[in-house]
C-alpha cells in the first residue's frame, strides 16, 4: 500500500493543493492526516493562503481515502464541514507493521506496542527508535519550525520517504 503522511495543514490552501498534486502524482492509495487541519492556532502565525472553506472542499473529495486524527488545533465544529472523521487516534496494520497515529501533543515516547509511531505537532520532521518502537514526524507541510522545510512521507511497502514540498527526498528508511 502507498500512503502519504501529512501533519500540520493548518488551512493553508497552498498546503492543500500540494496535497492534491502529491496524492495524485505519487498514485497514493491513501491519505492520514495527523491532525491541526484547518485553524492555525493561537502560537502559530497566519498560513500562506489561509483559506479553511477551500481546504475543507479539496480535502472532502478525498473523504472515502483520508484517515485523520485530531490536533491541539481541531475543534468539534470542524467535524461539521469535513465528509470525514477526525478520530483521536488510529492504530492499524499497514504494509506489515502495527502502527499508531495521532497528533503528539500528549506522545509519551515509552511503552508504544506498536512498531511504527507517527505523530506532527512540532512542525519538525523526525525519526527516532527507541524500544523496538520507531518514531516518525513528517514535519509540517504548512508551517516547517526550526529550519525545516515544509514537507510530508510517502510509505510504499517496506520503504518510508521524507520529501519536501517539491518532491525532493530529504531522508529514507527501508526495512525488512
Amino acid at each position: 500500500m502507498k500512503v502519504l503522511i501529512v501533519s500540520d495543514i493548518h488551512g493553508s490552501l497552498d498546503s492543500a493543493l500540494a496535497i492534491q498534486r502529491i496524492f495524485e502524482e505519487e498514485k497514493c492509495e491513501k491519505i492520514i492526516c495527523l491532525g491541526d487541519v484547518l485553524y492555525h492556532g493561537p502560537r502559530n502565525d497566519l498560513p500562506p493562503q489561509y483559506k479553511p472553506k477551500e481546504v475543507i472542499a479539496i480535502l472532502n473529495q478525498y473523504a472515502d481515502q483520508i484517515i485523520c486524527v485530531q490536533g491541539n488545533c481541531d475543534a468539534e465544529v470542524d467535524q461539521m464541514v469535513l465528509d470525514f472523521p477526525i478520530l483521536p487516534f488510529y492504530d492499524a496494520t499497514i504494509n506489515d507493521k502495527t502502527c499508531h497515529f495521532e497528533h503528539g501533543h500528549h506522545l509519551k515516547m515509552d511503552g508504544h506496542v506498536a512498531q511504527m509511531v507517527f505523530f506532527g505537532h512540532t512542525h519538525i520532521p523526525q525519526m527516532e527508535e527507541k524500544n523496538d518502537t520507531i518514531y516518525w514526524n513528517p514535519g509540517s507541510i504548512t508551517l516547517p519550525k526550526n529550519g525545516s522545510k515544509r514537507s510530508y512521507l510517502i510509505w510504499e511497502n517496506h520503504l518510508i520517504t521524507l520529501k519536501d514540498i517539491d518532491g525532493n527526498e530529504l531522508f529514507s528508511f527501508h526495512y525488512e
